[in-house]
């Protein structure tokens, strides 16, 4: 389908479309445990460094599965892999509601399901939308990011209500009936990998595309490239988004009901950072084109970790929702930009890959938060020392961030750095 034919719609934002329901169910899952962590502890007669430590090993297994899906993307292509990954998610979750025991919970709920949850993650749809979009490819990952947002914002409190009328194993169940639902259709007639050669150029009217560019490592193999310091710099940064993202989504609830919010005020007070980071995301993915982008992704760190001192010193409901309507303004992007760098430095070609790697660190970050949030409440009696590390590492990342290269211009970009 030519891009610039002004008759037709061009379907790279289809993809897109698809791309963020689908995140915002697997995302949602992975960081919008907190309504089940009490029920499952309190049905199971786990302790809650026990299911912590399942949910931990779960993120690992999680960012695990990631580099393999990016492999198996440029090799199987999209749909494959995320046909893979449903039918792993329905069997662990088929294991998951029919055991009690901590082995059985460990293989099922957290490594199998997370092998299938990390199939359908972003990691599989980043180098897709990253073929489509070449002019727009800012804006149209920013747009997955919502539905990262859209995840902890419908999730969350969506969980908590249907808990409320349900068990822990039924709520699982028609989880993973509504995912089977929309991903099937979503792989067999809306994901194609051949996207047209110009990707999203400038319809007629709309002013002259930027002539193509070569990235600066393009050329690199993936142990070159994870070899320089951007990909370093983008790791680091995503295992400190992944350690704050999964503790929020994890141990949030817990946190706000141990300090004395009721469970229907904790889990608005968590689903509204994703609720408002919805138009915060758009707004933000607007500027991801325009500005750059390492500057961007500093002010994101930057207010997350300001967020996070802002749910521990909360005392009121208005506190909580204040402070959750401020930090989501900026709570989503990082992702998106950290795999837009990527690209932009070395190309579509390795992108999906290095994501997967990179990834890998966030879901590290997110594995050490699910333990250290448990067993430091458990041991210190005090949620300070998860979500006070949470913050500190997002100040690091915001910091490292402003040190990231800017997209190179044109006329420079012959010249390949070594140091990236």
């Amino acid at each position: 389908m030519p891009s610039q034919d002004t008759h037709r719609w061009y379907f790279g934002w289809n993809i897109v479309a698809a791309a963020t329901v689908l995140t915002t169910l697997t995302v949602g899952l992975r960081l919008g445990l907190g309504p089940l962590f009490l029920p499952m502890t309190e049905d199971l007669g786990f302790s809650r460094s026990l299911l912590s430590s399942i949910v931990a090993v779960g993120m690992l297994c999680y960012g695990l599965a990631m580099p393999l899906a990016g492999w198996l993307v440029a090799r199987r292509g999209t749909r494959f892999v995320l046909l893979a990954g449903t039918a792993i998610l329905v069997v662990a979750t088929l294991w998951a509601v029919n055991t009690r025991t901590p082995l059985g919970m460990l293989l099922s709920f957290g490594v199998l399901m997370s092998v299938g949850a990390g199939f359908t993650s972003p990691v599989a749809l980043t180098p897709l939308i990253s073929r489509w979009f070449q002019r727009r490819r800012g804006m149209a990952l920013f747009f997955l990011s919502t539905g990262s947002m859209a995840g902890i914002a419908i999730m969350t409190p969506a969980l908590g209500l249907v808990l409320q009328h349900a068990s822990w194993q039924a709520t699982l169940l028609g989880f993973a009936a509504l995912f089977t639902v929309i991903t099937v259709p979503t792989a067999l007639w809306v994901v194609r990998d051949q996207a047209p050669p110009d990707g999203d150029a400038p319809l007629p009217g709309a002013g002259p595309a930027a002539n193509p560019v070569l990235p600066p490592c393009a050329h690199y193999r993936l142990t070159e490239a994870m070899r320089t310091s951007t990909f370093i710099k983008i790791t680091m940064g995503l295992f400190a988004c992944g350690f704050s993202m999964n503790l929020l989504g994890t141990h949030g609830m817990p946190m706000l009901m141990d300090h004395g919010f009721d469970a229907t005020t904790s889990a608005l007070g968590i689903g509204l950072i994703g609720l408002v980071a919805i138009p915060g995301t758009i707004l933000l993915g607007r500027l991801a084109d325009r500005v750059p982008r390492r500057k961007l992704l500093a002010a994101i760190y930057g207010v997350r970790g300001l967020g996070f001192i802002g749910l521990l010193l909360a005392g009121s409901t208005l506190e909580l929702y204040g402070t959750s309507v401020i930090g989501g303004l900026a709570w989503a992007g990082s992702i998106a930009l950290s795999s837009a760098i990527l690209a932009d430095v070395y190309g579509v070609r390795l992108v999906g890959v290095l994501y997967g790697w990179s990834y890998l660190a966030h879901q590290v970050g997110a594995m050490i938060s699910s333990w250290l949030g448990g067993w430091g409440y458990e041991h210190l009696g005090t949620h300070w020392v998860a979500f006070g590390m949470a913050a500190a590492l997002l100040m690091v990342a915001s910091g490292v961030a402003l040190l990231l290269p800017g997209r190179p211009a044109p006329a420079t970009l012959r010249t390949p750095s070594a140091t990236a």
